[in-house]
């Protein structure tokens, strides 16, 4: 009766621990998962790719600040040119182009020939605080909670004046929390499910 009994406990046991094992994710796997989906993706000091050479009119163009933060680190330089007004004549105005410095960090857009923008380093995952199943009877889909930074910031982005300037500099030297669909592949790895097809993250 007693070897029954323990043989019953030791099963209970078994069976117990292999549902635990089936919960259970490799949060490696995951946080590889994540990086692979952040390859190709730079943070940059715009949101958006701008054109230069660029004329600016420094009492009203609100980027004058942006580059002339940008030429105090050597990556651009100034000129002067003059602007040509409807009926008012011409006026002029500070024109910033690429320096020699400025072109190894600029990173020009494919799509648009003489726009671009400047980068600063690319995310990467540092902890996985926390992995949940959407579906914990169908462990396919998980909802994870992730730490990470931003690495390979230059030494121009680095300055007091770039942080201020740039608050997203500033924001990218912090670790910061996020938010990852990652669901399972056919392959039997793991993706990330595009934004575009979740919510945005918490960040």
């Amino acid at each position: 009766m007693r070897e029954r009994i323990a043989l019953a406990l030791v099963l209970t046991g078994l069976i117990g621990w292999a549902s635990g094992c089936k919960q259970q994710v490799d949060q490696v796997e995951f946080k590889s998962t994540i990086n692979k989906s952040f390859a190709g993706h730079h943070e940059c000091v715009w949101p958006e790719p701008i054109k230069l050479p660029a004329e600016v009119d420094t009492s009203k163009d609100e980027k004058t600040r942006d580059y002339d933060t940008l030429l105090d680190a050597g990556l651009l330089v100034r000129g002067t040119a003059e602007k040509k007004r409807f009926l008012v004549g011409s006026k002029q105005v500070n024109q910033y182009d690429l320096s020699d410095k400025g072109h190894a960090a600029w990173t020009p857009d494919p799509n648009q020939p003489g726009y671009g923008n400047f980068c600063f380093g690319h995310f990467n995952v540092t902890a996985i605080d926390s992995a949940t199943p959407n579906d914990p009877s169908n462990p396919t889909q998980y909802t994870v909670t992730y730490r990470y930074e931003v690495e390979g910031i230059p030494a121009w982005a680095s300055t007091p004046e770039s942080m201020r300037t740039f608050p997203k500099i500033a924001a990218d030297t912090a670790i910061q929390t996020a938010t990852a669909t990652v669901v399972k592949a056919t392959n039997g790895g793991w993706a990330v499910v595009p934004a575009s097809q979740t919510s945005p993250p918490a960040q």
